[in-house]
């Protein structure tokens, strides 16, 4: 850990640094840091451990990176980074490090949440419950967190099936929207609708992005014996495409 500070630290050396590097700021870096968290979630995806080893070096230099540029501006420095992460786990593990006790996860989960809250509270400075929700979040995760955050104040539905309900109705309103022929209107109600899914999924303990990650692979697999289909001289009416495609998916079940 040493060694990979020290480079950082050279590379951003201004008179013997890397220019690349020296040109970089918080904002300049954040969509790598964006990207490598991805890659690392696609790595684990496909269970590739050699990959995950990798990338999870990439984002750990991310880590650096940022702690680096807080250290030259006198913010903070990657050694204060590491000691606010290992307070937090102590402090959000009172059944571990402490004398409470807990029945399981799902206690121990909800148990994270009010200490979580609770320090959120303390740090605030009368801002709302949905503040700190980063913007920069992909959206199905946003709307999953903005989701938990409201049902804090009791602004959530019973059960999965009033969410069901409320998927059915945004779905009839998007249809009105399709009717009207409104580009404005129609993204509008698309969008509820879609927030109303990322809901449904989070009554049903379903991770959305997850999900949706998920059949885009299934997609992207199923599309590919498609392809190849075609290019070994099938034909392409729309028939013989979706023929192709039920072989894809049949051959995802497997026998029987």
């Amino acid at each position: 850990m040493k060694e990979l500070l020290e480079i950082m630290a050279r590379l951003r050396d201004p008179a013997h640094g890397c220019p690349w590097d020296r040109e970089q700021d918080f904002a300049s870096i954040a969509p790598y840091t964006l990207e490598e968290a991805y890659e690392v979630a696609d790595a684990i995806e496909r269970g590739d451990l050699a990959a995950l080893e990798e990338e999870l070096g990439d984002l750990l230099l991310q880590v650096v990176f940022h702690a680096q540029l807080a250290r030259e501006r006198g913010a903070f420095d990657f050694e204060r980074v590491v000691q606010g992460i290992a307070a937090k786990l102590i402090r959000r593990h009172p059944h571990v490090f402490g004398d409470e006790r807990l029945a399981g996860a799902a206690e121990q989960s909800v148990r994270w949440d009010e200490i979580k809250a609770a320090e959120k509270a303390a740090a605030s400075h009368g801002g709302g419950l949905l503040d700190d929700v980063p913007l920069a979040l992909p959206a199905l995760l946003r709307a999953a967190k903005l989701g938990r955050r409201a049902a804090r104040l009791g602004f959530d539905w019973p059960d999965a099936e009033g969410v069901r309900l409320k998927v059915d109705e945004e779905l009839a309103e998007l249809d009105a929207a399709l009717g009207s022929g409104e580009r404005a209107r129609i993204a509008h109600e698309f969008g509820d609708l879609l927030l109303a899914l990322a809901n449904l999924a989070r009554h049903l303990d379903l991770d959305a992005e997850g999900a949706l990650r998920s059949a885009n692979h299934r997609f992207a697999t199923r599309f590919r014996h498609v392809e190849a289909r075609v290019a070994a001289g099938g034909g392409r009416t729309p028939a013989e495409l979706e023929r192709y495609w039920q072989e894809a998916k049949a051959q995802e079940r497997g026998p029987g």
